[in-house]
């Protein structure tokens, strides 16, 4: 199992408008180029995160600006705006398991309390980290 690249795109993309948003518009074209993906994709991305509330985009080629304070955006806000889990479930079960074998008939009933604190404990730790402290990082990095 493996969470889809749209999450790190979209810290990317935050990363991209903290560092360059000052000194020109973060257009979808200018992320395209910094992340190596399609701009089709990254317009995506950011409409996500535009109806999460987390960035605004100006018409045409205005560009993006990040919609709140760093410190009241964490990795979980992003990953929700982003991420597809269906019916909130990181976890997806396999269909149908035959009632007909002992570990088939339950094997919901062992795993699916286990699946749900591993998903808990993940969102715990993204909700501990803030975009303020990414950015902190990356402009130790990008200075260096």
């Amino acid at each position: 199992m493996q969470i889809s690249s749209r999450f790190t795109v979209a810290v990317h993309i935050f990363a991209c408008i903290h560092t360059f948003g000052g000194e020109r518009k973060v257009t979808s074209e200018f992320l395209a180029m910094s992340t190596n993906v399609n701009p089709v994709i990254i317009r995506k991305i950011l409409s996500q995160l535009k109806s999460a509330g987390l960035v605004d985009i100006a018409r045409g080629s205005g560009g993006a600006a990040i919609a709140k304070p760093l410190c009241d955006i964490n990795l979980l806000d992003i990953y929700n705006a982003v991420e597809c889990v269906g019916g909130g479930g990181l976890f997806h079960f396999h269909e149908n398991p035959s009632e007909q074998c002992p570990v088939g008939r339950n094997i919901h009933q062992v795993l699916d309390d286990k699946l749900v604190r591993v998903q808990t404990a993940m969102e715990n730790e993204l909700s501990s980290i803030t975009l303020e402290d990414v950015m902190r990082d990356v402009d130790r990095l990008v200075k260096s």
